[in-house]
This record gives structure tokens, sequence and C-alpha cells, in this order.
């Protein structure tokens, strides 16, 4: 029979087997196979200071990470970043970018770039939001 098991410290080929199987049911059901990693980084003497990274599939992007280091924000490293990605994105063929934030970290920055809030999950922690957040690209 087969056991339910809790495993909060799992290994990282069996967490990228269940990735694989979605990714292999979600194959089968669309017919779209391509899918393209994002990563671009800005690097310091080898050091990460800054980086986005995603996945586009089906005709978007979405953004899983947008970071700056705590020293180097407010310089435009994020702005850089963000449209170097719809950049990437639109040679691919996407037309929309999907990301999420939380409130406490950057809601605005994204929204002054042209994204909206499509959906809110409220009560992280009792006092935080999560927003999901969408854009669409316009051709060049």
């Amino acid at each position: 029979m087969a056991e339910l098991l809790n495993e909060p410290d799992a290994d990282a080929r069996d967490l990228e087997f269940l990735e694989d199987q979605i990714n292999s049911y979600n194959i089968a059901v669309t017919g779209i196979r391509e899918w393209y990693p994002l990563a671009i980084f800005v690097r310091e003497n080898g050091a990460i200071v800054a980086g986005v990274a995603g996945g586009m599939w089906g005709g978007y992007l979405e953004i899983q990470n947008l970071w700056v280091r705590d020293d180097l924000r407010g310089q435009g490293l994020g702005r850089r970043l963000l449209l170097a990605a719809e950049d990437e994105a639109r040679a691919r063929g996407c037309t929309q970018v999907l990301l999420d934030t939380h409130d406490f970290q950057a809601p605005g920055f994204y929204q002054k770039h042209g994204y909206e809030i499509f959906g809110t999950f409220e009560g992280i922690g009792g006092r935080f939001n999560r927003y999901y957040l969408r854009k669409t690209l316009a051709t060049p």
C-alpha cells in the first residue's frame, strides 16, 4: 500500500521528479513544449549583486525572483534587470509577464513599470499581503 510521508527535507532529485511530472502533464495536455529559462545577473568581482530569474512558456514570462543588494538599490539596477527580462521575453515571442511580490517588497516598483495587480492574497502573518501582477508587453 502507498504511504503518505511528510518530507520537509526532501531530496532535490525528488522535488525535480515532481516538477518533471507536472511539466510532462502540461506538455501532454497543451502540446506546448517550448520552455526557456531566464537568468540575468549583475556581478561585481564575480559575486552576484543583483539578478532576475524565471522562465518562459506558452507565450508568457514568469518572473520568479528579482533582487538587488541593499546598498545598490535606487541606482536603476532593478529597472535595467526588469527591462532586460522583458526584452528577452519579447525576443522569445512572449506577450505577457506574470510575477508576484509582497507589500513589504516592491509592488510600487512594478506598478511604476506598467504592471497591474490582478489578485491579492491577504493576511500573511496576520498583516502582510501578496500581490499577483501582470503586464502585456508592447511589441517593439
